[in-house]
Formats: structure tokens, sequence, C-alpha cells
């Protein structure tokens, strides 16, 4: 019986191996990869604009990109800060006298008016001096009725010859301290009069009133208890910075004309209010390089709040120029340059100069000129001297509206974010 595993022996009673089917199994493995390999190598290669994206054309090998035509617009000229809402008026209500606070007239959170009258103290102590000081002053003012009698006596004695001058000058003297210890009691009135009239504690300038700060009951010292706090909201200011080397350019807008200032919520989604720009400070902050600045809101509608952070929006003017979006200027060790497409879709590197940037635009001093087609989109893919294919509106994340649709906005000085399309 023979050996399963034996090899079959050739016309010359040699025996051959098994081993060339395993060899021939492995090539057989080795094509099928690399015919997966080549199949995705290829499939990477197809153009993505099938898929709705930028890469290289199916059929030419060119890359397939965004394109906007450089226009002759005008950019604002827009400075963007950090601000905080702040009151023109802020005041803290304080007692001017001290003792017990009888009553609380207001609620928290109400619009006061100046001299409303807020809180009272007890007044029981303050009409007694009031009382003390008028009783005081009607007895000195008889002591100077009766002196001036005297002195009025005394003249006519001196004319007789009957008394001595010094007597004379004496009563004088007298009367003259009378007067001013009467002027003083006046004051003394005056006073005591005054400290009755602050036991009605009143608002002393219109606006929002906070929380309380102390209940009825509790004894408040004069100049040292705060009863609670008053706040101006109409209207309202906001303060933020600007650089340094943006001062001249502000000042200049400003002695032009009324410069109008957009404040933004935290994401800056929503304009919050619409205002002008008011001062600026008067000096620079050496730390941090910049100027304070202040903006004021008629805030009718309550949206600004005092302490609130907000994101301010300060318009200088406008600037004319060529413009082209944000993402057709890119950047290298040369400088910035933008691909310049040509009649021909070839792209050409063209160094150009920045000048003022938007969020979307950027204004091109020199290097485009106006109506030349530029790469918004896909620049990073592409080579200079090389062909590309130009999406389509559709393509690109356009509007699917043809390029004639688009001329209006274009003569506004819009830049649309692909040009017409390709051949």
């Amino acid at each position: 019986m023979s050996d399963p595993d034996s090899v079959p022996a050739d016309a010359g009673g040699r025996r051959q191996p098994r081993g060339w089917r395993g060899v021939l199994l492995f090539l057989l493995l080795l094509v099928a990869l690399a015919a997966g390999a080549w199949y995705l190598m290829q499939r990477a290669q197809a153009p993505a604009d099938a898929a709705g994206g930028f890469g290289r054309g199916r059929f030419d090998g060119s890359v397939t990109v965004g394109a906007a035509v450089a226009e002759r617009g005008r950019l604002p000229m827009v400075i963007e800060a950090l601000g905080t809402v702040t009151s023109p008026l802020t005041v803290q209500v304080v007692p001017q006298v001290s003792g017990i606070l009888t009553e609380i007239l207001f609620a928290e959170g109400q619009q006061v008016a100046q001299d409303q009258v807020l809180a009272r103290v007890d007044a029981r102590s303050y009409r007694q001096a009031l009382a003390q000081a008028s009783a005081q002053q009607a007895r000195d003012e008889a002591q100077l009725a009766a002196a001036k009698v005297t002195l009025k006596r005394y003249q006519a004695l001196w004319k007789q010859d009957s008394i001595a001058r010094q007597e004379l000058d004496t009563q004088a003297a007298l009367v003259q301290q009378l007067q001013a210890t009467v002027a003083e009691d006046k004051a003394n009135v005056d006073a005591a009069r005054l400290n009755l009239d602050f036991t009605e504690i009143r608002a002393p300038a219109t606006g929002l009133i906070g929380l309380r700060a102390v209940d009825r009951g509790n004894l408040v010292s004069a100049d040292d208890t705060t009863v609670a706090t008053i706040t101006q909201m109409v209207p309202m200011d906001v303060v933020f910075s600007i650089p340094q080397d943006r001062l001249p350019a502000v000042q200049q807008a400003h002695a032009a004309g009324l410069l109008p200032v957009a404040v933004l919520d935290r994401t800056r989604s929503e304009v919050l209010a619409l205002g002008e720009f008011l001062t600026l400070d008067n000096l620079v902050d050496t730390a941090s390089g910049t100027v304070r600045a202040k903006a004021r809101f008629a805030n009718n509608d309550g949206r600004l709040f005092p302490n609130q952070f907000v994101n301010v929006r300060l318009q200088l003017g406008f600037m004319d120029g060529v413009l082209v979006p944000v993402t057709a200027v890119r950047n290298s060790l040369a400088g910035d340059y933008a691909y310049v497409i040509d009649d021909e879709l070839v792209a050409h590197m063209r160094l150009v100069t920045q000048g003022l940037a938007g969020a979307e635009q950027v204004l091109i001093t020199e290097g485009l000129a106006a109506g030349e087609r530029v790469v918004s989109e896909g620049g990073d893919r592409v080579r200079a001297g090389e062909k590309v294919r130009v999406a389509r509106p559709q393509e690109s994340g356009d509007a699917d509206a043809p390029e004639q649709a688009r001329a209006p906005q274009q003569q506004r000085g819009r830049v649309p974010a692909a040009a017409a399309p390709g051949p």
C-alpha cells in the first residue's frame, strides 16, 4: 500500500515535489492584491466633483476649482472689538443722617424719578433739634433788640455830653456781637431743618433702582450705609478698546461726521443695538497698546444692560478697490499670492498686495485688475501653469442662478463665490 503523502516518480524514477501548487496559489493572491490596489488608486483619482467636491478631472487630470471674478467695489472699513455696557449715571442711595429706618417706599427693580421719596428715617430727634435751635434764635434776637434800644439811648446821651465815649463804644460792640450770634442761630436753624428734610431719603437721579441693601428697622449711618443703587438705563454707553495704530483713522473719520456703531451679541449673530461713536479716551494704555473709546445707544428697548459683555463693530467708512474673496488669497514665503485663471483655463500664480480685509472679501491694492478670474476654492491642489476645471455653481455650493442673474449683485460690489461655469 502506497503512502498518500508520497510524491510520484518521473520517467527516470525520480520523485517530483508537489510545492508548485502552493507557489501558484501565492502568485495568484499577489496578482489579486495588485489588481485591488490599482482599482482603489484609480477610484481615488476619479474627479471629486462627481460627489460635489473638488479634485482631479476624470479624463484630462485637471483640478476642479471654484472661481470668482475680481471686481471693483467698496469695502466697509470696520473695527471690531469687545466692549462692556456701562450706564452714563450710576448713583448709590446713601442716607445723610443717622437713625432708625422706619419706612421703605420703593420696590426692587422699580423705575424711580428724581426727588422721589424712597425711605424715611426716624425724625423725632431732628424735630427736637430744630425746635431747640429756633428757641435759641428767638432768645438771641430779643437780646439784640434790647441792645439796639440801649445803643440809641447812649448815642443821644453822648451828644448831650452826659456819658463817656467808652460806654457808647462798648454798647455798639455788644450790638455787633449779638448780631453775629443771631446769624449763627439762623445757620443752626437752617442746619436742623436740613437734617429734618434728610430724614426723607430721596432719589438723587432718575433710573432703575436695584436690590435694597437694608430693611426697615435697621440703624443706618450717615454717608456709611447704602440703601440701594440707581442706574440710568436710557441712554446707555458701551466702552471698548481700539488699537493705537487705528487711532488716526478713527480721529479723521470722527472729524468728518458721525460714525455708526453696532453692538452684537456674544455669538455675533444678532445686532442688539445701533448707535453712534461718542469719544476717545485721553491716553493710550501702555500695557495693551489700545485706546479706550465710548459709543452711545438709545436703548429704548432695554436690550443693553449694565456690565454686559458685547461685540462692537465700528464703521469708519468705505474704501474703493479691487475685491476678491478672502479664500482667493494665499500665503507663501515670497508673500501673498493668488491663482489667476486665463482664457485657456490655465492657472498662473500672481503675487498680490492685500489692503483692507473683511469677513468675506479682501481688497487687493496691487497685483490684480478688475475682471480677472481667480481661484477661490481648491487652491491647495492647484499648480502654477497647469490647467484647471472651473466647477459649475451647483457643484461649488454657489447659487444655482446663471451668471446673468448675478450681474446686479456684482454691480453693487458683491463678489460671487464662483465665476461663470467654464467650458
